[in-house]
């Protein structure tokens, strides 16, 4: 069977995060830095995406100094600890074909250097050339000691408390490497 890399095109691909909290929602986006995909005889059978943390945007909150406290504190220890973290990493151990073009992922899910294993479903397009991966991820932030205003360790939150699980809503861009 043929073995075919694909690089991620990190200036066409996107992912958008949501967060929810009792009172609403937050949304963004957060950039890809770089990673790859192994195709082998036409499926997908390993590589990685590596996620840019200082890329973090949040768009539902219009104004400009509201927007970057926010995006001050997403980059604190509170949350992503970008200073020390600058990127997050998917690891892809294991590839399940669901049907034809949807597959199941599931693999190392690195943030702040803390690493557990998860999976996700997404379809995949394919042409000799390119390959595009569009999917939802749900991450539970708490096992990445994110845990700001989470009802798992802090009581009496009310209004206050931010769930602990958060989306990321992707399409990847990959082309055939040129190696």
């Amino acid at each position: 069977m043929e073995t075919t890399n694909f690089n991620i095109v990190s200036a066409n691909s996107n992912i958008d995060w949501t967060g929810r909290k009792v009172t609403g929602a937050h949304n963004g986006t957060i950039g890809i830095k770089e990673g790859h995909f192994i195709l082998n005889g036409g499926k997908i059978n390993g590589g990685n995406i590596v996620i840019n943390t200082a890329s973090i945007k949040i768009l539902d909150v219009t104004d400009p100094d509201t927007n970057a406290q926010f995006a001050g504190h997403l980059a604190s220890d509170d949350f992503f600890s970008i200073e020390k973290f600058p990127t997050a990493r998917f690891e892809i151990l294991s590839v399940k074909e669901i049907s034809n073009g949807k597959y199941y992922l599931e693999g190392n899910l690195t943030i702040k250097d803390i690493t557990h294993r998860t999976g996700f479903e997404t379809e995949v397009e394919s042409t000799n050339n390119a390959l595009s991966l569009t999917g939802k991820l749900v991450i539970d932030r708490t096992k990445y000691d994110i845990r700001f205003r989470s009802g798992n360790f802090f009581k009496d939150l009310g209004d206050t408390l931010i769930y602990n699980d958060f989306d990321l809503d992707f399409t990847i861009t990959a082309e055939v490497s040129k190696n």
